[in-house]
């Protein structure tokens, strides 16, 4: 009995039935189609899928979808966006300063700074990055020595007490100046504009007490001299050199970049400190 009765159905579904359009005038036939149910399920089934899929590719892929309510406009998901940046430069520059207080910590104890990973920026490749250091090395420290040399006076800035004079220090990179030191609107260092990929030099031997990324300033480095001086070397596009090593005079430790949100182009922001003071980097070094 059941069987029959499926029998019947599909037999239902395989009827043909034939749909015939007249003419209302002339009572002329002008469409004559055969049909079945099951042709017509088939062709309104399939009509309905790819009405969806298209409404579904139209809303997905056209400005119309932010007509629908609930979903977020461009400035909405803009704002999103910069949130989750700002967020995670936050917890990288919260990170970064429990670095420092560490290192500081176990410098001041005599213990050896430890290393930390930082991600280099892969935008800029150091291999393809070629530069002499040699030759300008020694050409630099030639023009230095000559000039400390024939020197008749040095200023009282340039010298102070126990301390090496200015010649002893190497530029940081060759540049001009653009911005000077100006600690009455907290600006405590030299701005130096230079063609990016430049080195970025050591101006003095001493250690490696910081290297790595800050929000405002980028990838920035730091060393540690002699007699309480502290050099401190801003907005590079790559770090050569890591949290404990020793550098030399003119040894390249980083590179020329524009990194950092308080930037306007490529440069170098130099800084110079003693025993917790800002000096003029103009005093000590011939740029």
């Amino acid at each position: 009995m059941a069987k029959e009765k499926k029998k019947g159905f599909f037999k239902r579904l395989r009827h043909k039935y034939r749909l015939i359009i007249f003419n209302d005038n002339t009572y002329e036939e002008v469409i004559s189609i055969k049909l079945t149910k099951l042709n017509l399920l088939s062709l309104v089934g399939g009509s309905a899928i790819i009405l969806i899929a298209l409404v579904t590719v139209l809303i997905a892929f056209t400005p119309i979808r932010e007509f629908i309510p609930g979903y977020p406009d461009g400035t909405m998901r803009r704002e999103l966006i910069m949130n989750a940046i700002k967020l995670d430069s936050l917890e990288n520059e919260l990170r970064i300063r429990e670095q420092f207080v560490e290192n500081i910590r176990d410098i001041i104890s005599g213990r050896e700074p430890r290393t930390f990973e930082y991600t280099p920026d892969t935008a800029m490749r150091v291999d393809d990055i070629h530069f002499t250091r040699s030759e300008y090395d020694s050409i630099l420290r030639t023009q230095i020595e000559g000039s400390e040399q024939f020197s008749l006076e040095v200023t009282n800035d340039m010298i102070l007490a126990g301390n090496p004079p200015a010649a002893h220090f190497l530029p940081p990179t060759t540049g001009l100046i653009i911005n000077r030191f100006n600690p009455q609107i907290s600006h405590y260092g030299v701005d130096l504009v230079t063609e990016i990929n430049q080195p970025v030099l050591a101006v003095m031997d001493g250690t490696v007490t910081f290297a790595n990324w800050t929000v405002e300033t980028g990838y920035v480095i730091q060393v540690q001299h002699d007699n309480n001086y502290l050099s401190l070397y801003k907005h590079n596009a790559e770090l050569l050199k890591r949290v404990g090593e020793q550098v030399s005079a003119g040894e390249a430790i980083a590179i020329v970049g524009n990194s950092g949100e308080l930037t306007t182009g490529p440069h170098l922001h130099f800084e110079l400190w003693q025993n917790g003071s800002p000096l003029n980097p103009e005093h000590y070094i011939l740029f």
